[in-house]
């Protein structure tokens, strides 16, 4: 089944991979993706125009869409969840929804082995001197997840090896993994991420997981004009 993955926690991605019924792996066929953080609602409709073209395929090949859900800033990850939602409606095929963090574990999981940690951590700018975090565990076959997603200060979750663009930020605080301390989640690894739990298991709630309130707040009460105005 050709499965489209969306992400928009961080940057801007998309990805196109093939997950055959019962594997836990991906073959990704092609992806699209940018370093800014900022521009998450001009590239997500052409990424997935663009993917879809250089696949040679068309949205009725699309079985199935993963959006990752967070956490991340509002309106960058509100850009990816709605375009995700607005293709399932369209293209009439089922959403599921993953927590972003999942990608990074996935980038990162081998790694913590290979280093014989039991835990490990990964993390994502939170801005406000702050980081997204989530524990995993390494298990016999993979990981899964620990404790998690918070925001908070950086201090807080320290202890484990940390991977992740959060962790480069305050390396002088988490053990930043230098060689994954400018990662960031991505819609490839969260499709990877997606076939080894299972398509079949994941959850179809595409809430975001933005875990603190909106800088915007909506005046308490209307200012009276003034009539002699």
């Amino acid at each position: 089944m050709l499965v489209l993955g969306i992400d928009s926690s961080a940057t801007a991605s998309v990805a196109l991979g093939r997950i055959a019924p019962g594997s836990s792996t991906v073959e990704l066929i092609t992806e699209r993706f940018t370093a800014d953080t900022r521009s998450h609602a001009e590239v997500m409709a052409p990424f997935v125009a663009e993917t879809l073209e250089q696949a040679g395929v068309t949205a009725s090949d699309v079985g199935a869409i993963v959006t990752g859900t967070g956490p991340g800033p509002f309106t960058g990850l509100r850009a990816g969840i709605v375009t995700a939602r607005t293709l399932a409606f369209a293209w009439d095929v089922p959403l599921f929804g993953l927590m972003s963090l999942y990608s990074l574990a996935e980038q990162a999981a081998e790694h913590a082995r290979a280093g014989n940690n039991a835990e490990f951590l990964v993390a994502t700018d939170a801005r406000r001197r702050e980081v997204y975090t989530a524990r995993f565990a390494l298990t016999q076959s993979g990981y899964e997840l620990k404790d998690g997603p918070h925001v908070g200060p950086a201090a807080e979750a320290a202890g484990v090896p940390a991977y992740g663009a959060g962790a480069g930020l305050y390396s002088d605080q988490l053990q930043a993994v230098d060689e994954y301390a400018q990662r960031q989640p991505q819609a490839a690894s969260l499709l990877a991420a997606a076939a080894r739990i299972g398509v079949d298991h994941l959850s179809t709630d595409t809430s975001a997981l933005y875990l603190r309130e909106s800088d915007a707040k909506v005046p308490a009460s209307a200012k009276k004009a003034n009539p002699s105005c």
